[in-house]
């Protein structure tokens, strides 16, 4: 539970399908209310009013002024918390339920009827049929992958790595060589092989955002709170079945390895061991959030023939230069020479809930050239513009 302040000189409110309207203290000195301030699960201010009624609290979403806020407006913004409130001969100080607290302090317990609502990214990702599809499809476009590279290295042909080489860039691609290594697919963990359902509820429950902290605890100890992403252990499978050696390659602490293995294991994904199948963060000389030396020292005993991810730079950290713009950034998939990669080697899943993928302004999202005003004169057709 969380403890905020009960009072503050102005909040917002984020509703969905209302403006933000700012709430000033005065406003609240026309009501015999409780005002409760806070943050949204996006970090945006909001204040909610606990009604003075006798009957059971009801919360009050201000998204005029208090005098016109509805009863039931938008619980979904608030979540449970706890508020404790200064012992002041106001109005405030008066309610009948509130329970007197050590230290002249008064406390009152909200329960709303409704949970926090989630972030779209998060109900797509966790919880829609659309992202079990997408990823399922990947999955399937694996298997059939790695059965068909497979059958050519048994009948005698020459295979390939999808690991660049030192020195390669994504303009000139080269390739580690494979010699007659044994083949391998690379997974990297979260929100590919597993969803972190646990780890997002309580980010969300705790008020949005990102903790180290918090991590680390939950590479600990959340285990039991994550599921696999569809379609992934059948295409691991199929990966053992056909001879390829699934590795694992993550940016979870090496620290907690021996957790991390015994969830991948209990999950029934293993065998999986930290220094046979299992890389993590700092592993092979690697720093920061860098993957490259660790692909690399994993090419010197395998020869890689394909790679999973949620993120580019599951891939490659080229995708991840400091001095790319967002447009940059954008074409490098689609480059000529490493297009055909994808869904050839390189498997990408979808992640709008975190990443590098989420980033830039309005202005570096929609080019000046593609925007529309409504009521504005038709744009020139983009084939008559191209033809001249």
């Amino acid at each position: 539970m969380k403890r905020l302040p009960a009072l503050l000189p102005t909040a917002f409110l984020l509703l969905q399908g209302f403006a933000a309207v700012p709430v000033t203290a005065n406003d609240m000195g026309s009501r015999d209310d409780a005002r409760l301030a806070g943050r949204s699960e996006n970090g945006t201010d909001h204040a909610v009013y606990w009604s003075s009624s006798d009957a059971a609290p009801v919360i009050q979403a201000a998204y005029a002024r208090p005098d016109t806020a509805s009863p039931t407006g938008h619980v979904a913004m608030v979540q449970p918390i706890t508020v404790a409130m200064t012992d002041t001969p106001s109005r405030l100080s008066r309610r009948r339920d509130r329970r007197a607290t050590p230290g002249g302090r008064r406390e009152a317990l909200l329960t709303p009827s409704r949970s926090i609502a989630v972030p779209a990214g998060e109900q797509y990702l966790y919880g829609s049929g659309e992202a079990a599809a997408a990823y399922i499809q990947t999955y399937n476009a694996l298997e059939t992958y790695l059965l068909g590279i497979a059958a050519d290295r048994a009948i005698g042909r020459d295979v390939r790595s999808v690991v660049l080489a030192p020195g390669a860039t994504l303009q000139k691609p080269a390739f580690l060589p494979c010699d007659q290594k044994p083949m391998a697919v690379v997974f990297d963990i979260d929100e590919t092989v597993v969803l972190n359902l646990g780890f997002e509820q309580a980010s969300l429950a705790a008020g949005g955002g990102y903790s180290a902290e918090r991590w680390d605890a939950w590479e600990k100890s959340g285990s039991r709170a994550v599921s696999l992403v569809p379609g992934v252990q059948d295409a691991i499978k199929v990966a053992r079945d056909a001879h390829v050696e699934v590795i694992f390659n993550s940016n979870r602490s090496g620290a907690n390895a021996d957790e991390t293995a015994a969830m991948l294991n209990g999950l029934g994904v293993g065998p999986v061991a930290y220094g046979k199948n299992l890389w993590l963060k700092g592993d092979g000389g690697s720093t920061g959030n860098g993957k490259d030396t660790r692909r690399q020292d994993i090419s010197v005993h395998h020869c890689v023939i394909a790679m999973v991810g949620d993120q580019l730079g599951d891939f490659s950290d080229l995708f991840n230069a400091r001095d790319l713009t967002i447009a940059a950034r954008r074409q490098l998939p689609a480059g000529r020479e490493i297009r055909l990669l994808w869904g050839h080697g390189w498997f990408m899943l979808p992640n709008p809930v975190y990443g590098t993928a989420l980033k830039g302004t309005p202005a570096e999202i929609f080019p000046a050239d593609k925007r529309w005003t409504p009521g504005s004169a038709p744009l020139p057709d983009p084939a008559t513009t191209e033809s001249k």
